[in-house]
């Protein structure tokens, strides 16, 4: 493993999809763990679930668990559907992936993340992952 952070997902329980009404967003809470003296263990919060209708616009967001998220913190977001691996939408906070959808923008809202998914489509049900440095190290999402 060596130094610098490393991810550690916890994934939380999809909610039961007769108590949601529309899509439902399940959000994964990934920690970010330092070692050395110039980094402090982190946390990345995250809301449990969201849900939107088909059309809508919603927005995901990312905090640490102290101080506020940054530019500097190359805010990343992932999509994760039971039907394939994990895809790249955002990186370096707006950043949009080859061939991700124009629906999908990242941005710093306040002192967080935020993922926005405007016009929502059926196929955009799925887990969603924010990735945060807090240090020179690259974070790699697995």
């Amino acid at each position: 493993k060596g130094p610098g952070p490393h991810l550690q997902p916890r994934r939380l329980r999809r909610p039961h999809p007769g108590r949601v009404p529309t899509m439902a967003w399940t959000v994964l809470l990934l920690g970010l763990l330092g070692y050395g003296p110039w980094v402090d263990a982190q946390t990345v919060v995250q809301e449990p679930s969201l849900s939107v209708s088909p059309g809508g616009t919603v927005t995901l967001i990312c905090g640490l668990s102290s101080g506020s998220v940054t530019t500097s913190n190359y805010p990343g977001w992932y999509q994760q559907t039971p039907a394939q691996a994990s895809q790249l939408l955002i990186y370096s906070t707006n950043s949009q992936y080859s061939g991700v959808p124009d629906r999908f923008s990242g941005s710093i809202s306040g002192n967080k993340a935020a993922l926005t998914i405007t016009g929502a489509h059926s196929e955009d049900d799925a887990d969603y992952y924010c990735g945060l440095g807090t240090s020179s190290y690259n974070i790699v999402v697995m």
